[in-house]
C-alpha cells in the first residue's frame, strides 16, 4: 500500500494559492511522483454587515464587508524525495498549508 500526503491550502488570495499549486505540481513532474488535484473545495465567503454612522443617529446605511476563503485540496503519492522539497517551498503570506500522511 502507498502512502499519501494529503496537502490542504488555504488563503484570502486565490492567486497565491494557484501559485503554490503550481509549485507543488512542479515537484511531482520532477520526481515523477503521482498527484492528484489541485481540488478546488467551496469559497467560503465571511460577511459583517456595519453601520456607516457611529452613534446611531441619522439614516439607517450599512457597509457589508466580506472576506472570502479559497481552498485546494491536493493528493500527492509520498516519496521522500518529494516531501523533501515540499517542506523547501516559498509559501507566499497569507497562506496556510497543512500536510498530513495517510495510508
Amino acid at each position: 500500500m502507498v502512502q499519501r500526503a494529503k496537502i490542504s491550502l488555504t488563503s484570502n488570495h486565490p492567486k497565491r494559492v494557484d501559485s503554490v499549486c503550481d509549485q507543488i505540481r512542479g515537484i511531482s513532474e520532477r520526481t515523477g511522483v503521482g498527484m492528484a488535484g489541485p481540488i478546488p473545495l467551496p469559497t467560503k465567503r465571511l460577511m459583517v454587515p456595519v453601520r456607516k454612522g457611529p452613534d446611531g443617529g441619522g439614516t439607517e446605511t450599512w457597509d457589508h464587508w466580506e472576506m472570502r476563503v479559497h481552498k485546494r485540496l491536493i493528493f500527492l503519492d509520498s516519496d521522500e524525495r518529494a516531501l523533501r522539497q515540499l517542506m523547501r517551498i516559498n509559501v507566499p503570506d497569507g497562506v496556510n498549508i497543512e500536510i498530513v500522511l495517510t495510508d
